[in-house]
């Protein structure tokens, strides 16, 4: 009976430990989102009648290609024992992602193309791009000085 109320509270460590860490993870693109969304609009230039129709169109699409992605990853744990069969069956299931990211990135230019230019969508295109990269910067020099703490 010890030794089963032991586990039973290992078990609860554990479950509260990884809830925890769910939780520090959507904290974290939260406030990554928040980062973005006040980049894009600043650097657009943004008023508050752009903004108001911008930012649900552009969500709709982020939501999407969030599933996508995550889609294309659930599968990589375990890539060792998977037969060819399967391979191919993951080779085609990233050919469709691919065409199905390509088909909403269509349809999220030609919805804003309804509420900017096509200059100020190209410029949205290279934001991206340009936060994307900044953020990678950061994570690196983040793990470079945790690398020198330790």
């Amino acid at each position: 009976m010890k030794k089963l109320l032991i586990l039973f509270s290992m078990f609860l460590m554990v479950f509260n430990l990884q809830a925890q860490e769910s939780k520090d993870r959507q904290q974290h693109r939260e406030r990554i989102k928040a980062l973005k969304v006040a980049y894009i609009t600043q650097e657009l230039n943004m008023d508050a009648n752009l903004a108001q129709k911008f930012w649900p169109v552009y969500n709709k699409y982020e939501c999407v290609k969030t599933d996508l992605h995550n889609q294309e990853h659930t599968e990589l744990e375990n890539i060792e024992n998977i037969t060819e069969a399967e391979a191919e069956k993951m080779l085609e299931k990233y050919l469709n992602i691919e065409k199905d990211e390509y088909t909403i990135k269509k349809e999220l230019f030609d919805d804003l193309k309804k509420i900017m230019s096509a200059k100020e969508i190209i410029k949205l295109h290279k934001l991206e791009s340009d936060f994307n990269k900044k953020l990678i910067k950061e994570y690196r020099a983040r793990k470079a000085a945790e690398r020198n703490k330790n």
